[in-house]
């Protein structure tokens, strides 16, 4: 569920890769806007200092991307994510002019666990409410290195779920 990053323009959020490694941050890992316990609770509030190692442990693909602006949609696919109701509601209604409706972004990203996790040397402009970092020393693993998180039939039947809830795709 995304709605947008504050270093993302007047353009506001769109999923700009297919792919894309996934970013330990700790921006946002505040448990209060969280339905179950984050297993990185020890670093809440601590987010990372220039210089510190940040392993990348996890690949995406994109699978697919729903624009939803039906709350009751929203509330039925509550089980399919982690965050609190309230949290939900206040990025579905935000908006960043009064005329624009309220709604969110749902993606289904397919996870790969990396068989060795990189590591790289954390920067200041790795931070902040952002949803898309450049990290040139990152390359696309290959498939048959990466292990998927869920089965294929577990995976199936979360998008079928979702696809039962909130239609087909728009991507």
């Amino acid at each position: 569920m995304r709605k947008g990053g504050i270093h993302e323009g007047g353009g506001g959020f769109s999923f700009d890769h297919s792919q894309f490694a996934m970013f330990p941050t700790l921006f946002h890992e505040q448990q209060q806007h969280l339905r179950t316990r984050s297993v990185n609770e020890e670093h809440l509030g601590q987010e990372h200092q220039p210089g510190d190692k940040v392993f990348i442990r996890y690949w995406a693909t994109l699978s697919s991307v729903w624009n939803l602006g039906d709350w009751k949609t929203i509330e039925r696919i509550e089980p399919f994510h982690i965050w609190n109701r309230a949290t939900i509601r206040e990025r579905f209604e935000w908006s960043k002019s009064s005329a624009d409706s309220p709604g969110i972004k749902m993606a289904l990203v397919r996870i790969y666990r990396l068989e060795q996790p990189w590591q790289i040397e954390y920067q200041r402009n790795h931070g902040g409410c952002r949803s898309w970092l450049t990290l040139p020393e990152i390359f696309t693993p290959p498939r048959e290195t990466c292990k998927p998180v869920l089965s294929e039939d577990e995976f199936s039947k979360i998008r079928e779920g979702l696809e039962e809830i909130a239609g087909l795709p728009t991507h």
